[in-house]
């Protein structure tokens, strides 16, 4: 006796009227294009106000809500209060401004709703072109690993599990460190996300020794070789050399030609925290300054930087990409693997890193990548870079201003002179960011807070500089009177 049947025209989620979403859609998009083409015309960000943050806090909706009114609620409470990293006076943190390219390019990849984890299937076939244009520009074989990831956090840190594979054999994945006494090194002014890897592999952040950095603010090499020398000394085991491509404090390039020769001479991984800096590759005239990044074992970059990606693109390479799958490759039955069909195509990207429920990142760096070509990306990284030397001419040409730190890249160090400048300055920026002129941070410099200008969006130029610098004048010159 045969079951019943459901009904033939059960519900979906697919929409009862086409017609009508197709409109709505078009307006949708239209709405986001008419706000990058007029974000000039607002602040950069603006504070939330009860209002707006109470509208979002509202019971779990069990009933539909039609299309329009959500995208309504969107234009109210959501859109007008975004970071602001596509608003060209936007120079806090290494955030980029995305492009129109890559959004449209989300939008199809959201279409398409591909699992990247596996399979075989077109999309996995893009993202695999990426690692072949890639490979070649960073000196990578044709049998290395690459793989999109959210950003260089994930990248740096699965990074540093292939290195203790490397190290320990693929025995560790089941025995654990089994008190391996590994210890790891990089800069003092390495990012965060590295020690935080260290923690996350199991290793632990006190084997990550902060090398003293230079009057640059790049790794002094003979503290690096002194450290060796004295963990060797103690018994220790030297597995992991990270050097950097762009500090996110001062843009700083660490020598990684010399960090190469002391990682092969020593028997250690050499790994290279690429987050924004790596694109510079792009740009003929910066190529050279990242001499030494073709002979990494692993690298880690941000397509959502320098690379104008929309949010979230990182990206790992390694060169040993069989390591790379022993690292994370795990056999699953229910996979269902197979020469042929759909379940063909392995290696898959799930046995290269830990998802295997992966989204369709690709499609909009490959956009990006397709529209704008590398020599147009070179050509806007180099513009930024141009944009940081003028900000620090104003800077010098301005007895109130004090430069901080030498300009590498595309990031300005400087403060504004006065009593207490740390508070100063803080209150600075603070009262910058809050009126929507312009939006710099702060860091700390050998124990000065300073203001810190990160040129990484395509849109700004030299007037939004000139808006930097004589609102932060003037707002010092308001501060100081009261």
């Amino acid at each position: 006796m045969r079951p019943d049947q459901p009904p033939a025209d059960h519900d979906d989620l697919d929409p009862s009227d086409w017609p009508a979403t197709r409109a709505q859609a078009h307006r949708m998009l239209d709405d986001l294009l008419d706000h990058l083409q007029g974000v000039r015309e607002r602040p950069v960000w603006r504070p939330i106000p009860d209002a707006v943050r109470g509208g979002v806090r509202q019971p779990l909706p069990r009933r539909p809500t039609p299309l329009a009114e959500v995208h309504e609620e969107f234009l109210r409470l959501v859109l007008p209060y975004g970071t602001g990293n596509t608003h060209p006076g936007f120079m806090g943190w290494v955030h980029g401004g995305g492009s129109v390219a890559g959004m449209l390019g989300e939008m199809l990849a959201a279409g398409l709703n591909a699992n990247l984890g596996g399979r075989d299937h077109m999309p996995i076939e893009v993202e695999r072109q990426i690692l072949r244009w890639l490979g070649p520009l960073f000196g990578m074989p044709e049998d290395a690993g690459g793989l999109f990831v959210t950003g260089s956090s994930m990248a740096n840190f699965m990074a540093i599990l292939v290195a203790r594979t490397g190290a320990l054999g693929p025995e560790v994945r089941l025995r654990g460190l089994a008190g391996a006494p590994l210890v790891a090194y990089a800069s003092a002014a390495v990012h965060g996300c590295v020690r935080r890897g260290m923690e996350m592999s199991g290793l632990g952040g006190d084997a990550l020794r902060a090398i003293p950095v230079d009057r640059d603010w790049r790794m002094d090499l003979a503290q690096l070789g002194a450290a060796i020398r004295a963990d060797r000394a103690a018994g220790l085991r030297p597995f992991l050399v990270v050097g950097t491509a762009g500090t996110v404090d001062t843009g700083a390039i660490d020598p990684l030609e010399q960090i190469a020769a002391i990682a092969r001479a020593e028997g250690l991984w050499f790994h290279v925290d690429g987050a924004y800096g790596a694109l510079a590759r792009f740009a003929p005239s910066l190529a050279p300054r990242l001499a030494g990044i073709e002979r990494a074992d692993s690298l880690a970059l941000d397509f959502h930087k320098w690379g104008q990606v929309p949010y979230d693109a990182g990206y790992l390479m390694v060169r040993d990409g069989a390591l790379q799958q022993r690292t994370f490759a795990a056999p699953a039955v229910y996979l269902g693997r197979a020469e042929r069909g759909l379940a063909a195509g392995s290696p898959w990207p799930c046995d290269f890193g830990p998802d295997l429920s992966r989204g369709f990142r690709a499609l909009k760096a490959w956009f990006t990548l397709k529209v704008y070509g590398t020599d147009h990306l070179g050509a806007i990284i180099e513009q930024t870079c141009v944009l940081a030397q003028y900000l620090k001419a104003r800077v010098e040409a301005s007895p109130e201003l004090e430069l901080m730190a030498p300009v590498n890249l595309n990031i300005v160090c400087f403060r504004i002179r006065g009593a207490d400048p740390d508070r100063l300055n803080r209150r600075v920026v603070e009262e910058l960011q809050v009126a929507g002129l312009c939006a710099p941070s702060t860091t700390t410099l050998n124990g000065h807070l300073v203001i810190r200008a990160a040129i990484v969006n395509h849109r700004t130029q030299p007037r939004d500089i000139d808006t930097l610098i004589e609102a932060a004048l003037e707002t010092a010159s308001h501060l100081l009177k009261q």
